[in-house]
């Protein structure tokens, strides 16, 4: 093959026709891209993780990332009292060099990450249910506090751009929007809160050359149309039963780039193979182009999923097949 790793993601986001399927597996070593780790500063209290922002985290039993179970604010009207992260700080990028200079070596495409964007950041400060009730009963507290995350996440974004240049290649980030059944919000608030915000973040990310990609889990397919207004290039579900699948790809295939794999709740845990083909026949079927527009990645906790190794296997297979099948190239050999 003639294309780097990173050649391939950017033909796929741009819908240039890459040599084979971008992946992003590395449960098996196999990643066209890098994660370029930025350091927390999470410390403990108490017993209790509190991250950057002052939020305390609780994990149950069972192996997981946690919930925020301790909010620093008791009311939106105490968004003053919120004292952000400081990303002018040396020791936050001490391992991004490394971490940019492997990725050189292997070209390979390089990915940053923000950690609750907004709207998370903004329930996981102040309460979820609160949050709610203030985007409609206390609009001014609750764009100041939007306001103040929002501009947070821009000097993070600056921060980046001003030390790695044009050697950063994309910015994700995390935004859970949906329940199983729809979005929390209804898709006139989420426009006229949301949209102009995330327009001007990632406005931001795009001026310095890098491409967005955001994660949001549930039933987001309204606010997909939103994430493309507000100029994401690559939208991460990993629920796409749930979404409806043929649905999803009728109304936003080609005009952003899916990043996805089998259905993480209906079809992972089961492990079964006949599962886990239809989900792949299916994505290939109605979100993929010849011409790119897919993605295909893991889910980093498949024992929070209950998903074995195998079945990952066993994805990985299918995928590389319809990989094969469409651009002519089958995805790397699994070790």
């Amino acid at each position: 093959m003639s294309m780097q790793p990173k050649d391939i993601v950017r033909a796929a986001l741009r819908f240039q026709s890459p040599e084979r399927m971008p992946v992003r597996m590395d449960v098996f070593g196999i990643d066209d891209t890098m994660w370029v780790p930025l350091t927390g500063g999470n410390r403990v209290e108490d017993g209790v993780r509190i991250d950057d922002w002052g939020c305390g985290w609780a994990q149950t039993a069972t192996h997981n990332m946690g919930q925020v179970k301790a909010h620093p604010l008791a009311d939106l009207a105490e968004h003053e009292r919120v004292v952000p992260p400081d990303y002018s700080q040396d020791w936050r990028y001490a391992a991004c060099e490394a971490a940019l200079q492997q990725a050189e070596r292997e070209g390979r495409y390089t990915h940053i990450g923000i950690f609750m964007i907004l709207f998370e950041r903004m329930h996981a400060l102040a309460g979820f249910e609160t949050v709610l009730m203030g985007l409609l009963a206390d609009r001014a507290n609750a764009e100041a506090l939007a306001d103040k995350i929002l501009a947070t996440q821009i000097a993070l974004v600056h921060h980046c751009q001003n030390r790695f240049g044009a050697r950063l290649h994309s910015i994700g980030m995390s935004e859970d929007w949906g329940t199983q059944q729809a979005a929390f919000i209804s898709k006139e608030l989420w426009d006229d809160f949301f949209l102009p915000r995330y327009s001007k973040l990632f406005a931001e990310i795009h001026k310095g050359g890098q491409d967005v990609w955001v994660h949001s889990c549930g039933k987001v397919n309204e606010i997909i149309a939103g994430f493309i207004e507000a100029g994401v290039d690559v939208i991460n579900l990993q629920q796409p039963r749930a979404l409806g699948i043929e649905e999803i790809g009728r109304r936003y295939r080609g005009k952003i780039t899916f990043e996805s794999l089998a259905d993480i709740q209906a079809t992972m845990p089961t492990g079964r193979r006949d599962l886990i083909e239809a989900d792949t026949r299916d994505l290939a079927c109605h979100w993929m182009l010849p011409t790119g527009g897919f993605v295909l990645s893991d889910y980093g906790d498949g024992a929070a999923i209950g998903a074995t190794p195998e079945a990952k296997r066993v994805m990985y297979q299918a995928f590389s097949n319809v990989s094969q099948e469409l651009y002519g190239a089958p995805l790397p050999p699994l070790p």
